[in-house]
């Protein structure tokens, strides 16, 4: 398996366009927010699921990026592949959030999406580190 998810990219992860970058990231951060769910204790499906909302919604990830850009702490290529995730049209309307939220959300997965792609784990795992504490410190986990 780890010859797989280790498989060379055919391109460097900064040319992917900001929806490639978010796709990936969607699943990143999912499995990060599943075995934080787990290392807090939950066991009983339904209840994960639903606490997995509060941090995979689209409110919650505009939330994070909101606080995130606000603490000024990203690199220019951060903010870049940032910027590109907001700004990509996806063709599809988002069915129960406004745009605003849903392509605000989509810059935040793409730039997980981007950090792992890159193999910049360290600074992956600062960044959701930096959500949890930012959805869990004000109240947003759990109560979405």
């Amino acid at each position: 398996m780890s010859e797989m998810i280790n498989q060379k990219l055919p391109k460097d992860p900064f040319q992917y366009n900001g929806l490639a970058l978010a796709y990936m990231g969607d699943a990143v951060y999912e499995i990060y927010v599943r075995r934080h769910l787990l290392h807090l204790g939950g066991t009983k499906a339904h209840m994960l699921h639903v606490q997995a909302t509060s941090y995979v919604s689209a409110k919650a990830q505009a939330h994070v990026l909101a606080d995130i850009l606000e603490r000024g702490c990203l690199t220019e290529r951060e903010l870049d592949v940032v910027k590109r995730g907001r700004n990509a049209k996806s063709g599809t309307s988002p069915k129960n959030t406004e745009l605003k939220i849903y392509r605000q959300s989509t810059a935040f997965e793409s730039l997980i999406g981007y950090l792992y792609l890159m193999d910049q784990n360290d600074r992956l795992e600062e960044i959701i580190s930096m959500a949890f504490s930012i959805l869990e410190g004000k109240g947003e986990a759990g109560h979405e």
